[in-house]
């Protein structure tokens, strides 16, 4: 009979039911924030200012 609960196992469906899930979301929101059609402005003139002569 094992009655023994491994680390490995936990940390494991830790890993899988929490932060697999969580870390999608969080990339997701990112990728939506960034497409955002409101941001368009901001992140054009960004993109410009390395072009930029001061």
């Amino acid at each position: 009979m094992k009655a023994i609960i491994y680390f490995d196992n936990i940390a494991s469906s830790l890993v899988t039911t929490w932060w697999t899930p969580l870390f999608m979301a969080i990339f997701v929101a990112i990728v939506v924030y960034a497409l955002w059609p409101k941001n368009k402005e901001a992140f054009d003139e960004a993109a410009q200012m390395p072009l930029r002569e001061d």
